[in-house]
């Protein structure tokens, strides 16, 4: 592999994406931060090892990858890669390892390009940018298909994470002595068919464990001696979890140390087994479908507490193994509402509501659709009060059932609101008339506390009980809205005064709280802007939604927002969305749930974060030009 020229080598890297597409100052500079690198045949190109990896062009030959990590010797390569292509984008881009070994099959020659320039590259190239942002949005969509096929199999057996490891099917347990040589327990390995052996005393307890990963990183790579006992490279005091721990404790422990393998022990301490990070995988099938007949066939509030359980750790392994932020909140909130609405039936059952035409509504996140993991209750109640009847002793009645129902929704972790935004509250349990005189007034004095309630109100949906009644008064505020000029515009003028934290000279501005410096709000200052700008064009141009982004995608086939425009605005809500649920995941302390630190982002998430609050301010001058602010 050798050129005669920089012309020919820019020829070549011309012939292939995205070079072809980049400017001839970034394509200049990239030829020439590039080395040469010959490979012959067998050789790796690229382990986990590698830290920080450095992204490969592939100039002639082929080069196969495989899964590394807690996988067979005999596995099948994943698949090959041919001479213009790249790898590893989505490892380079996020500066962690490569999940993948690239071995070069026959001769193969590349270019290597460093880490460090490949995030100059990132940064000076808009069309490198953007083919880096497609490929990693492609593994997403590729992980997401994968995830909804995996949870959408009705045949296939579940098991909650509750469950004890001694309940776990039996699987071969490889023991060596301290004293065996490593090439002995590596052929031993391969025999079994294994990923991992325990290394065990004469008293049968584990000293040691020696996995492929130790193989490839203390033996293959430094040409360690193989006739040297195991003990040698092995790593020491491995982590143990006791038979009767839960599946959940076992994938606590192996998140808390991060590490992969538990060795599994009685209450002597003997090796009983081992259980790795695929294992648990591999048992632990929450589905969506069997998470939902546990709630629809749950008698009582406990038994939906323990499934209220199920449905965070399903959303947080849905999480972990990269499904949307679009997709993960549409299950969040079908799994809330399911668990929602199975409270009420439990609940109605000790009181008398019979022949009463009535509807429970969600508001704010729920409402829209859009809820996160750390989320309280905001509800209300619309009912049809007969001309016989007593309004105020009807609503006592309304009162006293929504009562029980919020203590119950507390009860399965959605804590009672602290604005007290509740069906219990009797400003919140109106009629339709009231409701919609309650909605007249917000609209035509819209003072600061009516905006407020505006902003929480009116993105409401029913979740139980007569549809009808909400989707009258959805349509009765939106005949009122379209002609509040004057309300719209103060709705506008709110909306806006929250900028997106964008600095002229630094990337990001923090906000003054104490508590909390050098952080960013997600949703105070991110999230909240695609929020409040989507429910005034809802409410503008009639669009009945509640959700955020139906509310966008409404307005763009209405000729409100261009086809691009809307789908790169989606895009930067989601990439907060997402931020906002991978911190939530982590248990941040109170306060802190949507708060993020960006010197913590990797260079590229930074980067994407940017141009997300740049679709905020984009949409906000949206406003700014359609009301003149």
């Amino acid at each position: 592999m050798t050129y005669e020229s920089r012309e020919d080598l820019l020829a070549f890297l011309r012939k292939h994406p995205p070079f072809k597409d980049m400017g001839a100052f970034a394509l200049t500079a990239l030829a020439a931060s590039l080395t040469p690198v010959a490979v012959a045949g067998g050789e790796f190109i690229l382990t986990p090892t590698d830290m920080p990896p450095d992204l490969f062009i592939i100039d002639s030959g082929k080069v196969q990858a495989r899964l590394a990590g807690d996988i067979n010797l005999t596995d099948k390569p994943l698949y090959d890669l041919e001479p213009g292509q790249s790898f590893p984008l989505a490892a380079v881009a996020a500066k962690r390892p490569a999940i993948n070994i690239y071995t070069a099959v026959g001769d193969v020659h590349v270019w290597r390009l460093a880490s460090a320039d490949f995030f100059k590259l990132l940064l000076s190239s808009c069309e490198f940018n953007r083919f880096v942002l497609d490929h990693l949005a492609g593994l997403l969509d590729e992980s997401r298909r994968q995830i909804e096929f995996q949870f959408g199999q009705s045949s296939a057996e579940q098991q909650s994470l509750n469950a004890q490891l001694s309940g776990m099917p039996p699987r071969t347990v490889v023991r060596v002595r301290p004293q065996t040589s490593i090439r002995e327990t590596m052929e031993t390995m391969v025999r079994a068919k294994v990923g991992s052996v325990v290394v065990a005393d004469a008293m049968d307890r584990p000293v040691g464990i020696f996995t492929q990963s130790d193989a490839m990183r203390r033996v293959m790579f430094p040409n360690y001696q193989t006739t040297a006992a195991i003990e040698e490279v092995m790593t020491t005091s491995p982590a143990t979890i006791p038979v009767h721990a839960t599946m959940y404790e076992a994938m606590l422990t192996m998140a808390t140390h991060g590490i992969r393998h538990l060795v599994i022990v009685d209450a002597e301490e003997r090796v009983t087994g081992v259980v790795s990070e695929r294992d648990l995988f591999a048992i632990q099938r929450v589905g969506l479908r069997n998470v939902r007949k546990v709630i629809e066939a749950a008698a009582d509030i406990d038994t939906l507490g323990r499934a209220a359980g199920d449905v965070r750790r399903l959303c947080l392994n849905m999480l972990g193994q990269g499904v949307s932020a679009e997709k993960l909140t549409q299950f969040i909130s079908g799994l809330n509402d399911s668990l929602t609405r199975r409270v009420i039936e439990i609940t109605l059952a000790r009181h008398d509501l019979f022949g009463l035409d009535w509807a429970w509504l969600a508001f704010g996140s729920e409402g829209r659709d859009e809820q996160t993991f750390s989320t309280d209750q905001d509800n209300g109640i619309i009912f049809v009060c007969p001309d016989f009847a007593d309004r105020d002793a009807l609503q006592l009645r309304f009162l006293d059932f929504a009562r029980e129902v919020n203590e119950g929704l507390a009860r399965c972790g959605f804590p009672l609101c602290k604005g007290n935004i509740m069906a219990s509250n009797p400003q919140w349990c109106l009629t339709q008339g009231e409701w919609q005189e309650r909605f007249s007034h917000w609209v035509r004095l819209p003072e600061p506390e009516a905006l407020l309630n505006a902003t929480i109100f009116f993105d409401f949906r029913p979740l139980y009980g007569n549809e009808a009644l909400a989707k009258a008064l959805r349509k009765w505020l939106l005949d009122l809205t379209g002609n509040a000029k004057i309300f719209l515009r103060f709705m506008a003028e709110n909306a806006v005064k929250v900028t997106p934290p964008l600095g002229m000279i630094r990337d990001f501005v923090y906000d003054s709280n104490p508590e909390f410096p050098h952080t960013l709000d997600l949703k105070a200052f991110g999230a909240r802007l695609f929020v409040d700008a989507a429910r005034i064009i809802a409410l503008a141009n009639g669009i009945p939604h509640s959700s955020t982004t139906e509310r966008l995608r409404a307005a763009a086939e209405q000729k409100k927002l261009g086809g691009d425009d809307v789908n790169a605005v989606i895009e930067g809500f989601f990439v907060i969305q997402a931020l906002r649920l991978r911190n939530q995941r982590a248990d941040t302390r109170p306060g802190a749930e949507n708060r993020i630190d960006p010197d913590k982002l990797n260079e590229l998430d930074r980067q994407v974060l940017k141009e997300a609050f740049k679709q905020a301010k984009r949409l906000q001058s949206r406003l700014q030009l359609e009301y003149r602010l």
